[in-house]
């Protein structure tokens, strides 16, 4: 797996989370975040409950313009 890194957070300093990445092969974005607290997916399981093998994660509003990056990029042949 091959992956294409489209950037940082801006303000996460030498620290490198939460970030972006898009699998060159398959075009799924690969995404680290800050694990979510407790308020946050005891809200998100009320409404699909989140399996045992998956992460919920959070990923700051400032990071937007990655995340449209990396979808470009995922689109792009």
């Amino acid at each position: 797996m091959a992956l294409r890194f489209v950037g940082k957070d801006p303000e996460s300093g030498d620290h490198g989370s939460p970030a972006v990445w898009v699998d060159q092969e398959s075009k799924d974005l690969v995404i680290q975040g800050w694990t979510a607290d407790e308020r946050t997916t005891g809200e998100s399981s009320r409404d699909v409950p989140i399996p045992g093998h998956e992460s919920v994660i959070r990923v700051p509003k400032r990071m937007v313009p990655l995340l449209r990056e990396a979808l470009r990029v995922a689109e792009s042949d």
